[in-house]
């Protein structure tokens, strides 16, 4: 008879042999005094989802996009470090996908004008021209009757002037051109959504109408991002209160608070709350 630890004692501990995601969650809102309607409220996520992820039964979240945003927000509620959860339970499922680059932003950051349509300063800029160097020509030339200096000095006329200007001997007004601060243009075509992060942190993911990832990822202040689609976009916003929206050129006025998780669907049409 031996004694002493058994090899079994000494062998390292295994996956197995951790506590599973809903039980880490389940002992650390019971250790912090929370029952699970608190939680609920504090983080916008239904009560039977929360019982469910204590059991490890993710099924109710509505897939591992959402899971993930559940398990943030729970852990965050219950003073529980998220990060470690999140990558056990993508190794539970092979691997976290990786994500879909985001959609280039729209090209409007000023507003051309239309090529076709007459250059008006460069139609001012020629009459100028002309009448300097017509006025030159009548000073310093000679002619009959006396000097240049003593005939009354003609005014040109702008190329394209109106006869209303013509007869008035006045140029025609430049088209004033669009300046570096117009506002953006929008596709009409396209549904565009961009997010801009004004403080702390939030978790985002975006799909497009057919179910097509475009970005799931977190974002810090002052970070922003655009997404557009054919037909609609479909967000999930994590700490949503921090979150400036803009839908199709127009920013979307809400009431929503830090460290809610919102679902939201946007089309072509004004924004509409999903």
């Amino acid at each position: 008879m031996t004694l002493g630890n058994s090899p079994e004692d000494d062998r390292p501990s295994t996956e197995e042999d951790r506590p599973s995601i809903g039980r880490v969650l389940k002992q650390a809102r019971i250790s912090a005094g929370l029952t699970v309607d608190e939680v609920s409220a504090a983080t916008r996520v239904r009560v039977p989802i929360i019982h469910a992820i204590e059991q490890d039964d993710f099924s109710r979240s509505g897939g591992d996009v959402y899971a993930r945003g559940h398990i943030r927000m729970i852990a965050g509620r219950v003073g529980v470090d998220p990060g470690p959860l999140i990558e056990r339970y993508d190794a539970q499922r092979g691997g976290r996908p990786a994500p879909t680059p985001a959609a280039p932003l729209f090209e409007a950051e000023r507003i051309r004008p239309d090529a076709r349509r007459p250059n008006w300063t460069a139609a001012m800029v020629a009459a100028i021209v002309a009448v300097v160097g017509f006025v030159g020509f009548t000073l310093f030339s000679g002619g009959d009757g006396g000097s240049g200096r003593d005939r009354p000095v003609a005014e040109g006329q702008a190329p394209g002037a109106t006869p209303s200007q013509r007869s008035s001997g006045k140029p025609a007004d430049p088209k004033p051109v669009p300046s570096d601060s117009a506002i953006a243009a929008v596709p009409n075509d396209k549904v565009t959504v961009r997010l801009a992060v004004v403080e702390s942190r939030s978790w985002i993911s975006a799909r497009a109408r057919d179910g097509r990832l475009i970005f799931d990822g977190t974002l810090s202040q002052g970070d922003s991002r655009t997404f557009q689609d054919k037909e609609g976009i479909n967000l999930v916003l994590g700490n949503a209160g921090v979150i400036d929206l803009f839908v199709n050129g127009k920013k979307v006025e809400d009431d929503f608070r830090p460290g809610q998780v919102q679902r939201l669907s946007y089309t072509k049409g004004d924004p509409q709350v999903g």
